[in-house]
């Protein structure tokens, strides 16, 4: 899945914390938006599982926000943006897990897990009697 740049919203401004005379001058704190309900890039069905899936993350119900601030140079923190969006959304559009069926331990498992507690049982207690409890 590719997301076209022109439904990408860039924004970026000063980063907070220490940095020095650099981080006062620079605006490398990258804030990158994707309205995710207007998008003509995903599939229909893709579109309504992320809105379900990331709706608490969503502002106004739609536009997915990404922040990133952590490394000194704008550029780094575009990348670091960009990547966290594309596994959000992988994430949030990834089709649902099988459903588990439940199933029953074979004839021979059950067997075998009786044998060895029995057999351990009188392991235990061989044991006991050579101790004279």
């Amino acid at each position: 899945m590719v997301v076209p740049d022109a439904e990408l919203v860039w924004r970026f401004s000063r980063s907070s914390g220490p940095g020095g005379q650099h981080v006062n001058t620079s605006d490398t704190q990258v804030e990158l938006r994707y309205d995710l309900a207007a998008s003509a890039a995903l599939p229909e069905v893709w579109k309504q599982r992320a809105l379900e899936r990331l709706a608490s993350r969503l502002v106004d119900g739609r536009v997915l926000v990404v922040k990133a601030s952590e490394h000194r140079s704008q550029w780094r923190n575009r990348e670091v943006a960009a990547a966290r969006l594309a596994s959000l959304l992988g994430e949030a559009t990834a089709p649902p897990p099988k459903t588990r069926r439940a199933t029953k331990p074979s004839k021979g498992m059950v067997e075998r897990r009786l044998f060895n507690k029995r057999h351990r049982s009188e392991l235990k207690q061989g044991r006991r009697l050579q101790r004279g409890d």
